[in-house]
């Protein structure tokens, strides 16, 4: 169970999500907009979906999900341009709310952070009130909704805030935490992705009983130095702090095809959302990145990473679209069908130098 090492007792760990958080801003901003299904993104061919409202989720249309896909499954889609002056904003609002709160604040993007408040400003005890006070303040000042998970730990938080949303919150104790991940698919477990799980399923592994059932050494063989998390966070342990302010070694996103891709078109419409999703990372949390990596995995399991590092960080995405590609054309064409394929940012730093720390506190 994960300690407050200074007062031996749990921490108290807040989750805070954002619901549909660019589509929700844009609905609040144009009232034509609201109860319609809402895409924000590009309806161009390579276009990809930034946010999808409620409504369009119905309709099974997702982030990062394909422009043209989007639009199959629901024809009435409405595509708007984002406008991240616009949510920087808002995140900037609710960035002065978590502050009254706690100075303990890691943000994950613009729409999403974690909050430790075991020792708070408000003197507050009870977490699952503070989440509820800091969900209200959050309506008022700017007329969105947003969703919690409370716990004792980040891994567990993190799940809890998924449980009731839109718009609820929810709270794993250390009694039930376990048992929660026990039951629950390895494939929902927030850090292992659609790869990773692929991966999982095939060594039997499919809810987090089956994980823990896995000795330290078989998972640190299997998944060198991701074992260790998992060995504990199958066990509802995960005793990472919250860190305000903290710069990732890298940022990454992979994925994997339903069908090998034997093509270089096909090759770049997949790895147009893994680029948006970890330039919006960058964006969100003002990081620069020098390195891209583009990782590229066969249909027999063998993989190949070809990288670039720049004096400079990159300066836009279109820039990052280039390097990608670069790095994407020679491989092709290809002697085996393409299973997998990655972008990860590294090298990365601040953009801008912090003066105040409550400036630090970007959510």
């Amino acid at each position: 169970m994960t300690s407050d090492p200074g007062q031996g007792r749990p921490r108290k760990i807040v989750h805070i999500d954002m619901d549909a958080f660019y589509a929700s801003v844009e609905q609040r901003d144009n009232p034509e907009l609201r109860g319609l299904p809402v895409a924000v993104g590009s309806p161009a061919a390579r276009g990809v979906v930034a946010a999808a409202s409620y409504e369009a989720r119905k309709f099974g249309v997702h982030s990062a999900m394909p422009s043209v896909t989007a639009k199959r499954k629901c024809p009435d889609l409405i595509f708007v341009p984002p406008r991240f002056d616009v949510y920087k904003s808002v995140s900037s609002q609710i960035r002065m709310i978590f502050a009254e709160y706690t100075p303990l604040i890691e943000p994950l993007s613009l729409d999403e952070a974690y909050l430790d408040v075991t020792e708070n400003l408000k003197g507050m005890e009870i977490a699952t009130e503070i989440a509820a006070e800091i969900r209200a303040r959050i309506k008022a000042a700017t007329r969105l909704n947003a969703s919690a998970g409370i716990s004792y730990n980040k891994f567990l938080a993190k799940m809890a805030s998924d449980l009731n949303k839109p718009n609820g919150q929810a709270v794993i104790t250390p009694k039930n935490g376990p048992g929660f991940v026990a039951q629950l698919p390895v494939k929902k477990f927030h850090g292992v992705g659609p790869a990773t799980a692929e991966r999982m399923h095939r060594l039997g592994i499919e809810t987090g009983a089956d994980l823990k059932g896995q000795t330290l050494e078989f998972l640190i063989q299997h998944f060198g130095k991701s074992g260790p998390y998992f060995y504990g966070i199958a066990r509802g342990i995960d005793n990472r702090e919250v860190r305000p302010d903290r710069v990732r070694k890298s940022v990454g996103a992979e994925d994997t095809f339903a069908e090998d891709i034997h093509s270089l078109g096909p090759a770049r419409w997949g790895l147009q959302p893994l680029i948006e999703k970890v330039w919006r990372y960058c964006e969100a949390n003002e990081i620069g990145a020098k390195t891209v990596t583009l990782k590229v995995k066969y249909a027999d399991f063998s993989q190949i990473t070809r990288s670039r590092t720049f004096p400079a960080a990159l300066s836009a995405m279109a820039e990052l679209e280039d390097i990608v590609d670069l790095l994407l054309v020679p491989i092709f064409p290809p002697k085996k069908g393409i299973r997998l394929l990655g972008v990860t940012l590294s090298s990365l730093e601040r953009r801008t130098p912090v003066v105040e720390p409550q400036l630090r506190l970007v959510f």
